[in-house]
Formats: C-alpha cells, sequence, structure tokens
C-alpha cells in the first residue's frame, strides 16, 4: 500500500480512485483511523531509544492531535482487547480542566481519534480514561504536583509545558513516576516559552525533538485564521513564538532583551538621511565557515546628534561558501536599499574584501573598519542607543534579535559567531557614534 497523505493529496483523480479500489472493504473502513498514513512529518515519533519527545510549534499547528495519537500508539493492541506497550499513562496539563477539556474531549483528543471500537471511557469520579484492553489514562495538573506522588506509570503525555505553574516540580514529580515497563517514555506538547524547564529538557540528552509552525496544518485551519495572525503577528517576536513555534531564548544578563526589542519595532522606516550596509565577513570560505553577517541599517540624522534615530531595515546574511557568494549579497542589499556606502571589517580579509567587492562594482563607496576592541566593548555603546530608545526595528529580524538576546558582559553565549550583531555594531558605529562624534554646533555669526 502507497503511504503518506502528500502523496494522495498530489495524486490525480484517477491515482485515487485507483489506489482506493485497491483496499478491502476493512481497510476502506479503517482508513480514515490510520494516523501514520495521514499524520504531518511533525507529528511521527522519532526513530530511536529517545526517553522525552519534545513537539513544539504554532498554535494550530497539530501539537495536540500529535499527543493523543501517540497515546493511542502506546496502549491499542492489534485487537480492541489486545494488550499495548503501555497499560498506565499520565495526562498532565496546566489543571484538571485543560487535561479534560483539551487532551480528552478536545477535537483533536484522546477521544475523537479513537475508532468506535477502540473508544476508552471516561470515568468522570476517578478522573481517568479506561480502554477494553485495560489500559488507563489518568489526570494530573500542574496545579497539584503531589498528586503524582505515589503513582506510577510507562508512559506520559505532557501538554503545554511552558505555561505551567509549579513546572519545574510538577515535572521533576512526573519523572519519578515514570518508571514501569522496559522503557517509559513521554510525549510533550508545546508552544514554546522561554522558561528553564522547557530549555532543560530540550538540552537532554535522552530528549528528540520535531518542530513545525501553524502553515504546516494549514489544510485543517480556517484561511481567515492564518490572515489575520499573519498580518497582524508576522515577523515579530510573539510571532517568531506562537506561529513560527520558534523557542526564544535570552541570557542571563543579556545586553538586549526580547521584550525592549519588541517595545522598539516599528512597521515601516520615514525618509533616512543615510543608509549604510554592513558586514562582517567569515574568516574562511567554506561550506563549514560561519555566516556572513550583513545588516542594512539608515538613520534619520537632522538636527543634534540626541535626536537621530536609527532603523535596522534588513538582516540580508548568507550562508557563503565563497567570497564572491557574500560580496554579491552586499552589493545586492546595497543596490536594493539606495545605499550610501559598504562598512567592512577588515581584520580577517585585510585589502581582500575590498578588492573582491569591487570586482563586482567598481563603484561601490566603501569604508574599512578594523576591530581593536573585542566584540563586548564595542557592542556596549550600541546597547546603550538602545536603551535610549534610539534604534527601532522593522519586522523580520528575527536571526539577528536571537544573537543580540545572547550578547552579554563577559560574551556571546549562543552557537557559532555572533556575525549579525558584529555587522550592526559597526553599522550603528558609523552612522551615529562616529558621526556624533565629528558633529559640531554651527558656528553663530554676530550680527
Amino acid at each position: 500500500m502507497k503511504s503518506g497523505a502528500g502523496w494522495l493529496a498530489s495524486a490525480t483523480p484517477e491515482g485515487v480512485n485507483e489506489f482506493l479500489a485497491g483496499l478491502s472493504d476493512n481497510a476502506l473502513l479503517a482508513l480514515p483511523w490510520l494516523f501514520e498514513f495521514w499524520a504531518l512529518p511533525h507529528q511521527l515519533p522519532p526513530e530511536g531509544a529517545w526517553k522525552s519527545w519534545v513537539i513544539m510549534g504554532g498554535r494550530g499547528a497539530g501539537k495536540t492531535r500529535a499527543g493523543a495519537e501517540w497515546v493511542r500508539a502506546q496502549v491499542e493492541g492489534p485487537l480492541p482487547q489486545d494488550l499495548g506497550r503501555a497499560r498506565c499513562v499520565a495526562l498532565v496539563g496546566e489543571t484538571v480542566d485543560q487535561v479534560r477539556d483539551v487532551m480528552i474531549f478536545g477535537e483533536s483528543g484522546i477521544l475523537a481519534c479513537s475508532p468506535p471500537d477502540r473508544r476508552p471511557k471516561w470515568e468522570a469520579g476517578r478522573e481517568r480514561l479506561v480502554w477494553a484492553n485495560g489500559a488507563e489514562a489518568r489526570v494530573y495538573s500542574a496545579s497539584n504536583p503531589e498528586k503524582l506522588r505515589g503513582p506510577q506509570f510507562d508512559a506520559a503525555w505532557v501538554d503545554e509545558l511552558a505555561k505551567w505553574p509549579n513546572a519545574q516540580n510538577t515535572w521533576d514529580m512526573l519523572q519519578f513516576a515514570l518508571r514501569l515497563g522496559d522503557h517509559p517514555q513521554q510525549v510533550v506538547t508545546t508552544t514554546p516559552k522561554n522558561v528553564e524547564v522547557l530549555k532543560a529538557v530540550l538540552k537532554n540528552p535522552s530528549t528528540v525533538s520535531t518542530h513545525a509552525p501553524t502553515q504546516a496544518n494549514r489544510a485543517n485551519l480556517a484561511a481567515s485564521f492564518l490572515e489575520e495572525v499573519e498580518r497582524r503577528y508576522a515577523g515579530t517576536a510573539l510571532g517568531r513564538q506562537e506561529i513560527e513555534g520558534v523557542l526564544l531564548e535570552e541570557a542571563e544578563g543579556a545586553m538586549w532583551t526580547l521584550a525592549a526589542l519588541e517595545v522598539g519595532r516599528v512597521a515601516r522606516a520615514p525618509a533616512l538621511s543615510r543608509i549604510v550596509v554592513a558586514v562582517d565577513p567569515p574568516v574562511t570560505g567554506h561550506a563549514g565557515s560561519d555566516e556572513c553577517g550583513i545588516l542594512v541599517v539608515g538613520a534619520v540624522t537632522e538636527g543634534p546628534p540626541q535626536t537621530w534615530r536609527a532603523y535596522v531595515l534588513e538582516d540580508a546574511s548568507v550562508k557563503a561558501a565563497s567570497p564572491d557568494t557574500w560580496a554579491r549579497a552586499v552589493i545586492a542589499a546595497s543596490t536594493r536599499h539606495g545605499a550610501d556606502r559598504v562598512v567592512a571589517e577588515v581584520n580577517q580579509g585585510g585589502d581582500m574584501v575590498e578588492s573582491i567587492m569591487r570586482q563586482i562594482d567598481p563603484l561601490v563607496a566603501y569604508r574599512a573598519v578594523r576591530a581593536t576592541r573585542g566584540k563586548t566593548l564595542r557592542a556596549e555603546p550600541v546597547a546603550a542607543l538602545y536603551e535610549q530608545g534610539r534604534v527601532l526595528h522593522l519586522p523580520n529580524l528575527g536571526k539577528l534579535e536571537d544573537q543580540m538576546c545572547q550578547m552579554t558582559a563577559t560574551g556571546y553565549q549562543g552557537k557559532g559567531s555572533p556575525d549579525r550583531v558584529d555587522a550592526l555594531v559597526w553599522a550603528l558605529t558609523d552612522l551615529i557614534l562616529d558621526a556624533s562624534a565629528k558633529w559640531q554646533r554651527p558656528t553663530v555669526r554676530p550680527l
């Protein structure tokens, strides 16, 4: 049998008819309940001997359905009376009501996903589901973690971990209770938030994860919903978290915070006095090199320097296998925005940086800058401009903002090099800091 809804959706009508005609009556009846056939890739458990499977995604990405179907796969055997891998499952949510209304009775909950001959019974008095083969799933909430002392399980489904009260305590109690069977496992379905318990789970070597944005499940969502949330939140930090399902992290003591950056976001820039493209070239030019940070920043520099404002227009950074690739991206960004000049750090490339770009555009206005201080020291005066409300961001600068929120007084806490932040620092140094130092009030001649 061919498998995968992707094939079925792309097949011709004749191909679909041929496929369906080849199924027995029992197979046709079972087809709507075969989740492996209809599931999206992020909804299927990864292979391997993992302990925790974290499904992160945007709102409506199909996380609840994936969790419910995973529970079914654990407790069900080949026939309704046959035993499955798990016999005692913990269902843990923010509150008992949310477990019942979302995980059990919800439109994508366990009861809705179960075929009639395998549908478990809900025992409200004991707050549990019971299957015909004797397996059961009990309800627990993060508001009462002590209730997890005593019982034991061979599987668990944890929903919306990132917004739990008492999250760490509840998670810890559940780990002590997962002690039945040969290899107890748990699935976590959550919209990501910058909370320690989720970050710790993701860093655990026994954890695997899958991820999808809201758009991945668009076939099952109202078009008007997608249009509205994209219109209102696309390109914002909230949109990256709630629509794209991206975990936005901040290092302790970070120079920039997501909240502060979001306050300084604007839909568009005004008429600008100057625009520069700043580039932080990678040390090497091959497939394993760091990305080349390329930032387009403009500024309004009318009046005294304390009134100047800068606008980060575009992150044009690229993964460049050769200097020619990033140089062309720089020139393209400059042309696209009508930049006044290119500012490039030359600590690693020296005169070669200018030479490469002039091979592409001999007339490009160019300024070479050389770092004489560490990244943190160079970034501090730029961070001060943000604190003064003098730098604003346009939408869709997520990767830059991720790096900014990993810059601390003791150094960069993220992975790789802060190439985007370096380019940002050079751009704002050129537009605001250096230009301010050269600015002089006009001399007023006496009459």
